[in-house]
């Protein structure tokens, strides 16, 4: 498989050497129900969570770190099996079928996705570093886009995920995302059925990039909602440290969670703001 489903567009022979770590073949290294998402994607049942292995854009702080550099966790599935996969989640009492890190399988997913139409939400859950020509290969089979915005600042994409395109690939990405899914529907039980849901995960020692990527959300893409996320945990090369940022080694403290947090309400922006409470590594999924 030559590749080019990632703004990388490297062309590899996807034979593990891709930077996306990912050979030809679809891999999972969890499939379960998982509480810990937003309260309108988790609900009470859980969100029938699918993380796949591999990840083109490879943060070097990453929580997933053990699957997203490497090709050898977890399964090989087929686009059948994938199928099988989502149908049993749901007779679990899953409320959607939730795509972790999905875009360097694309094809597979897609067509695990057209095999038989899903009773509940499909939620696309991604790093925002996206293809929009990938991404426009699954309109009308995603309902709900969960994208990270994690860079205003070229210099952080460049040094912490090798990608200095971060800010305006995604910026490009989530344009898509909404074309597609829109702003936020919920049903009756306050569970959302469809829409764009932004996600920014503050890093320790860079709230002067939060509030910028806050300000690019509130200017790009009104009337979306933003989930502020506290829960970094040093992790991957952080958990020894970084050269250049040995803030990473350290969790948010309280006084960079209130601060960028008064710049979402300043900004008037919706959504939520997520707990100090939820870092750590028993919020780190155990992998197969």
């Amino acid at each position: 498989m030559i590749c080019k489903l990632c703004p990388r567009m490297c062309g590899a022979v996807r034979d593990g050497g891709a930077p996306c770590h990912s050979a030809g073949e679809m891999r999972i290294a969890r499939a379960a129900l998982h509480f810990w998402e937003e309260p309108p994607i988790s609900g009470k049942n859980g969100s029938g969570t699918v993380f796949f292995t591999g990840c083109p854009l490879g943060c070097r702080y990453c929580q997933n770190y053990s699957i997203s550099r490497s090709r050898t966790p977890g399964r090989a599935v087929t686009p059948q099996e994938l199928s099988d996969i989502f149908f049993g989640l749901i007779d679990g009492g899953a409320h959607n079928i939730n795509l972790v890190t999905a875009s360097q399988f694309i094809p597979g997913v897609r067509e695990a996705l057209m095999m038989r139409k899903l009773p509940v939400p499909v939620v696309y859950n991604s790093s925002g570093y996206e293809r929009k020509e990938s991404l426009q290969s699954l309109e009308g089979l995603v309902d709900i886009y969960l994208p990270d915005f994690k860079y205003a600042q070229t210099e952080l994409g460049e040094d912490l995920s090798n990608a200095p395109d971060y800010p305006g690939t995604a910026v490009s990405a989530i344009h898509e995302m909404v074309r597609q899914a829109g702003p936020p529907e919920y049903d009756g039980d306050g569970m959302m059925i469809k829409g764009v849901l932004i996600r920014h995960l503050i890093l320790p020692g860079h709230t002067k990039n939060s509030i910028a990527a806050l300000e690019l959300i509130a200017r790009e893409f009104p009337g979306i909602p933003v989930s502020l996320m506290a829960q970094y945990t040093p992790w991957g090369e952080a958990k020894e440290g970084i050269e250049n940022y040995p803030e990473l080694s350290r969790t948010v403290t309280r006084r960079e969670l209130l601060k960028v947090q008064d710049a979402l309400f300043e900004l008037g922006l919706d959504g939520f703001v997520q707990s100090r409470k939820a870092m750590g590594a028993e919020y780190i999924p155990e992998f197969q």
